[in-house]
């Protein structure tokens, strides 16, 4: 192991520490948590269905998942329904096709499949499982990951190589955690899944674990970064910690058993296709635009494919069938994001597998379905428009030398691609509502930045419509930004505003009074409010709101935000590493909103936490849970059909959707194939006067490592459509 990580550090660490319904139903927004009372023939189906019960031993099975999976289509089509209460299950509107069909759930081992067509009654019987550890062989990720167990808040500051072998820049235990969570591994793929919580064959022959994890971490174009990200961490202390994990893992050790499905949970259909490629992966998707999720209407969806590929994957949900839009630069010399492989991966030995020049991160829709999306479209350095010198209204407020990701546009009725190249990073994006369709991003490193799209697609001119501005906190109180202002790392002067520096600044969330909020990553982390003003490089000015702290730097519950969102009444919403969906409510600060003591702790009546539903990592005695959610959606119209203004979780470690609706949870789990993943979510409207049939949320397999799913080499990436209908058996 001394080898290995010699070759790591000397190799490595000098580089800078990244990481990576029914026709007839009228109100989609009242479902039923409770059973439908069966027949006197049983379960009754349509033309378009398969129904039945799950019985077992002892009986009825309830709340177990019944799977229908199909090849028969252009792409692979699989829908999942819970059983009620008496055992009892109804798959609707299948399209025709033979299918294969499965019981699956907590305490049993999969059914033998059985084939089936739609328009039949089909009983199945579920198999229970023979021991503990083949039913935990089907709990979600984050039920293994508990088991890890986490340096113990006495061990930070880290002592270095030669003491504790975690790092001194890591001051709290907290930001360990944040670090191995949802601020680095967890951004980039699930960890407890079997392909992380077992060694592949490629590294059976090492002496021990930690050699192996030591090994491990070098594999494919990824490795570079996990190296970086260990090495910040303190490599010796966190290898010896994945290690321990393992070797308890390999030893027997198993987590406690999950819950059934119960109440809202049952009432859950989940549709999926495959799409992509099995070398790509999905980062986003889109259905819709989010100020009117009626556009685009039973229409095609789009992916990206950030640092895989150079085209945007399109799925037609109604056809079943694929499509890819090729994406191109501006400047044909840039080379693609990604570098060779750092060492052998088990899954894909030499091979470099991603090869995107374009990058794209995020993409939106329009009213009129145009795809917007954050992506790469020339090398880093800036044109001269944006530099210091330029007349440009931004340039001479604040002059920006490069950029690594701006914007494109891809327009349906045309089969166009634009460039438009951007003197601001971008990572998300999304449109005000407003007169401009003012096009708000994040990732711009020392400055937000927008694009007025309704200017650009008149003109062309992208110089002309974009600006960006500075982060300027009204540190003196008089409310209007002014032109001398501290800078970051200065001391306070409460005669003066003072800029901070959002270089973490991660998702952006316009809201409907015209401010624009977003979420800053690191420790403890904020959330900020812009007030655009009439001349935002000039006029605008920020609040921010860290996540509270006490007299040691420790958290007082949650930390560290990753993706955000705001609802219709200006409450924003944020995932945290902690294990929390964090609320924050300005509305509920009791202090000065602005002035010299607003620099960021000076409100914590503001914030609220909801513990996200997974087991807290087994040593730690702190309010959180194991669950490293990287985004928080806010469903502002009813698109579920649960109400407005519910905030939902990706649920990275628990394999789900995670709705919180009147301050409990639910649980939209996918259980076929192990391991789903996602980063973001959209929902759309397809017919509001068609029930829950017309109306739903989607998301993509977002994880960088589709081949970690149970499904194994050669899965690509996957769209889900996730439905709330009534009761479990409506039709």
């Amino acid at each position: 192991m001394r080898k290995i990580f010699s070759l790591i550090i000397a190799g490595l660490l000098p580089l800078a520490f990244i990481a990576c319904g029914s026709e007839d139903a009228q109100e989609p927004s009242q479902p039923d948590a409770g059973p439908q009372a069966p027949s006197a023939d049983g379960v009754q189906v349509e033309s378009d269905d398969i129904g039945g019960t799950v019985t077992g031993p002892d009986g009825p099975e309830a709340g177990v998942w019944v799977i229908a999976e199909t090849h028969d289509l252009a792409t692979r089509y699989a829908k999942i329904v819970v059983t009620d209460d008496q055992g009892q299950y109804l798959i609707p509107d299948l399209p025709e096709a033979d299918y294969d069909v499965w019981v699956r759930g907590y305490g049993l081992v999969d059914s033998e499949k059985t084939q089936a067509s739609p328009g039949g009654n089909l009983d199945l019987t579920a198999v229970p499982a023979p021991n503990e550890a083949a039913a935990a062989h089907y709990y979600p990720a984050g039920f293994w990951f508990s088991l890890m167990e986490m340096p113990a808040m006495s061990e930070f500051p880290g002592t270095g190589p030669a003491g504790n072998g975690f790092s001194p820049d890591v001051e709290h235990q907290a930001d360990f955690i944040r670090l191995i969570g949802s601020g680095s591994c967890l951004s980039c793929h699930q960890m407890g899944n079997e392909a992380t919580r077992e060694f592949p064959a490629l590294f059976s022959d090492y002496d021990s674990s930690a050699d192996a994890w030591a090994r491990r971490i070098l594999s494919g174009q990824a490795g570079e970064s996990m190296v970086r990200t260990l090495a910040g961490l303190g490599m010796e202390g966190t290898i010896r910690m994945f290690a321990d994990w393992t070797d308890r893992i390999a030893a027997g050790e198993l987590p406690p058993a999950p819950t059934r499905p119960q109440g809202l949970e049952r009432n859950v259909v989940i549709t999926q296709w495959d799409w992509a490629d099995p070398t790509a992966y999905l980062h986003d998707l889109v259905s819709s635009d989010r100020r009117d999720p009626t556009v685009n209407a039973y229409g095609k969806l789009y992916g990206a494919l950030e640092a895989s590929a150079d085209y945007l994957p399109v799925l037609d949900p109604v056809n079943h069938t694929l499509d890819q839009i090729p994406l191109t630069m501006m400047d044909p010399e840039a080379g693609p994001v990604s570098g060779p492989p750092l060492a052998e991966s088990p899954f894909w030995g030499d091979e470099a597998i991603w090869d995107s020049r374009a990058n794209v991160h995020n993409p939106m829709l329009d009213e009129e379905g145009r795809v917007w999306i954050t992506a790469r479209v020339r090398g880093r350095d800036n044109p001269d428009w944006c530099r210091e010198g330029s007349d440009h209204p931004s340039a001479q407020v604040f002059p920006l030398q490069g950029s690594g990701r701006q914007l494109g546009v891809y327009d349906p009725a045309s089969g166009e691609y634009t460039h438009i190249d951007t003197c601001f990073g971008t990572h998300h994006l999304m449109f005000a509502e407003d007169e401009n369709n003012t096009l708000w991003t994040s990732g711009g490193g020392e400055v937000i930045g927008w694009l007025n799209a309704n200017e650009f697609l008149q003109t062309g001119d992208a110089a002309a419509s974009q600006g960006w501005t500075p982060l300027i906190l009204d540190t003196n109180g008089n409310g209007v930004r002014d032109a001398d202002y501290v800078e970051p790392g200065d001391a306070v002067d409460p005669t003066r505003d003072k800029r901070i520096d959002p270089g973490s600044y991660y998702a952006v969330a316009p809201a409907p009074d015209g401010s624009v909020w977003g979420s800053m990553l690191g420790y403890p982390g904020s959330v900020v409010r812009l007030a655009p003003g009439d001349n935002p490089s000039e006029t605008a000015l920020v609040e921010y709101y860290e996540l509270p702290v006490d007299e040691n730097g420790d958290p007082i519950e949650g930390f560290t935000p990753r993706g955000a969102d705001i609802d219709r009444d200006g409450v924003a919403w944020v995932a945290l590493a902690s294990g929390h969906m964090g609320r924050f409510d300005r509305r509920e600060c009791t202090g000065p909103l602005n002035g010299p003591q607003a620099t960021g702790q000076h409100c914590p009546e503001g914030w609220s936490f909801y513990t996200e539903p997974l087991p807290q990592f087994k040593n730690l005695d702190r309010p959180g849970s194991s669950e490293g959610s990287d985004y928080t959606w806010v469903d502002q119209f009813t698109t579920l059909g649960l109400g407005e203004n519910i905030p939902i979780n990706t649920g990275n470690q628990s394999e789900a959707l995670l709705v919180l609706r009147d301050g409990e949870w639910v649980r939209m789990r996918v259980p076929y194939p192990l391991g789903f993943y996602t980063k973001w979510m959209d929902g759309r409207i397809d017919d509001p006067d068609a029930g829950w049939k017309g109306r739903g949320i989607w998301a993509s397999f977002s994880s960088r490592t589709p081949f970690h799913m149970e499904t194994g080499e050669g899965t690509t990436g996957q769209v889900f459509h996730f439905q709330m209908r009534p009761n479990p058996l409506s039709n």
